[in-house]
């Protein structure tokens, strides 16, 4: 974290300078996710966001604010960093005096033994407003037990975070048969590899809230790449498609009606689209212990849907009939 200095309004009044000593290290949760599109990447947080659903490609989804307040350090942290950060403050304070520190000081030991706690800036550093946003927030605010300040992080907020970082699989289009198919063959349709059908990231502030959401792969809907009149789609698919079984039924896929020998590049273009309702829940209720309610996303959170295609040559037999 950089050093910063900045005039801090308390919420009961009066002015506070907060001087953030440089330190090692870097917020928690920050680059774990690269892909198309960023969803979120913290700064200054000490938010911890972990998953199976991190580390695919995002689908775009963003956190609706860019920058917030959370819940940081006691009365007592606070003044033990701002203590240690004297030799800064007088290099960078002209005509600094021991007097000076330590009116400095005061205004961090006027809160020791108060209930409360100091709330820090953070920010959402894949948002390209994020930083300007956490520039326009205070250094530091002083909040009482079970309060939120304006700005102040809230559950919904975390619950987007989660959100932004939960990621799942591109599909991988399995067919058969696989090289070329032929008219009124049937093209069975499935996915390769699909892994766990259930992914999920939960994004906690530590000893305060945490939020989860969770993907379910509910299951694939198919497009011939043709009109209805060229080919029927069977879409009995269950959650990944249904992988060929020598005497098995079709039911999930293409059966072409028309060769593809016309269209463009001679193939059709076969596309298959996951589909991943989301749900989320939390539990915690601000800047207190976790206590064990549960809470559900306002609106709630619209399906994930990744999609993936595959060209399918479609030929004719040619048969000769003799009398």
């Amino acid at each position: 974290m950089s050093v910063r200095a900045k005039l801090v309004p308390l919420l009961a009044g009066g002015l506070l300078t907060v001087a953030a000593a440089p330190g090692p290290g870097g917020p928690q949760g920050e680059g774990f996710q690269h892909g198309r599109t960023v969803g979120v990447r913290l700064q200054n947080s000490n938010i911890v966001v972990k998953g199976s659903g991190l580390g695919a490609r995002s689908d775009g989804y963003r956190v609706k604010r860019p920058c917030w307040y959370e819940p940081g350090k006691t009365a007592e942290e606070m003044l033990q960093d701002q203590e240690a950060v004297r030799t800064w403050w007088f290099h960078t304070n002209p005509g600094a005096t021991e007097e000076k520190f330590q009116e400095f000081l005061k205004q961090f030991k006027d809160k020791v033994g108060q209930p409360g706690r100091w709330w820090s800036p953070a920010y959402n550093a894949a948002d390209p407003n994020g930083m300007s946003c956490w520039t326009g927030l205070e250094g530091a605010v002083w909040v009482p037990p079970g309060q939120t300040p304006p700005a102040g992080i809230t559950m919904q907020e975390l619950m987007d975070i989660a959100r932004a970082a939960l990621t799942v699989p591109k599909p991988v289009i399995k067919l058969s048969p696989d090289a070329k198919s032929y008219v009124n063959l049937d093209t069975w349709v499935w996915l390769d590899g699909a892994g766990p059908t259930t992914r999920s990231v939960t994004a906690t502030l530590p000893g305060v809230m945490s939020a989860t959401v969770t993907a379910t792969l509910k299951g694939i809907t198919i497009k011939s790449g043709t009109t209805p009149e060229r080919a029927e789609v069977h879409d009995d698919c269950g959650a990944t498609g249904r992988p060929y079984t020598e005497g098995g039924t079709f039911t999930c896929g293409v059966r072409y009606l028309r060769a593809s020998i016309d269209q463009p590049r001679k193939v059709y273009t076969l596309t298959v689209t996951t589909n991943w309702p989301v749900t989320g829940e939390g539990n915690g209720a601000g800047a207190g212990p976790v206590t064990p309610f549960i809470y559900a996303p306002v609106g709630g959170f619209q399906p994930v849907q990744v999609t993936a295609t595959r060209d399918v040559p479609v030929g004719e037999v040619q048969s000769i009939v003799k009398p």
